[in-house]
């Protein structure tokens, strides 16, 4: 990522938005565990898990004091809840088809109340894996509703860019609260556009 000159940190300066140290935070699709690993060196209490059990296996090795957890994100039951789950890197537009209401339904029960779901989202060929169809934003959307998500906030990269008309990424964030959250969630407003 560093050499293609993309930001390979953005997601962890993204939540020092959201949430100070020391969160605990779910990295759900936590692949070879880059995100999880500088989230626990910026003081989070951090648990990775992915179904890819090849990634796992080098998130291990580059982070042997963190815990990693090898499971389905449409079936997994770690026991405890967190203040934030992360689903980066476009995990929950690869799901398998039919896994993304159950995917959601499990983010959701991990989530402390008050926590916070965010997600990175590729909606358009060109932010996905070659052959990866796009998964239209409203069945995520819809998907996260019925889990019984809110959303807070939505922007079109990890930079806080505000979302155009019809965005091919997106960075969206979703809470358990039904009315104000206990977090404040910066809309993308002109603030965010300076930050940039």
């Amino acid at each position: 990522m560093t050499e293609r000159g993309e930001d390979v940190h953005g997601e962890a300066r993204f939540l020092a938005r959201l949430v100070q140290p020391p969160a605990s935070v779910l990295d759900a699709g936590c692949g070879t565990g880059r995100i999880a690993v500088r989230l626990a060196e910026l003081g989070h209490d951090v648990v990775g898990l992915d179904v890819d059990p090849v990634m796992l296996a080098e998130a291990r090795l580059s982070a042997p004091t963190l815990t990693w957890h090898l499971a389905d994100l449409a079936d997994f039951d770690l026991g405890r809840t967190f203040d934030v789950v992360l689903v980066a890197g476009n995990t929950l537009p690869l799901l398998e088809d039919g896994a993304l209401g159950r995917a959601c339904a499990r983010l959701a029960a991990h989530l402390a109340p008050g926590g916070l779901l965010v997600c990175g989202l590729g909606l358009d060929e060109a932010h996905l894996p070659e052959g990866c169809p796009p998964t239209p934003y409203a069945a995520i959307r819809a998907a996260t509703a019925a889990a019984g998500l809110r959303e807070v906030g939505r922007w079109s990269s990890w930079a806080r860019d505000p979302v155009e008309a019809d965005p091919g990424y997106a960075v969206t964030v979703h809470t358990t609260d039904t009315g104000n959250t206990r977090r404040a969630v910066p809309r993308h407003d002109a603030r965010d556009r300076r930050d940039g």
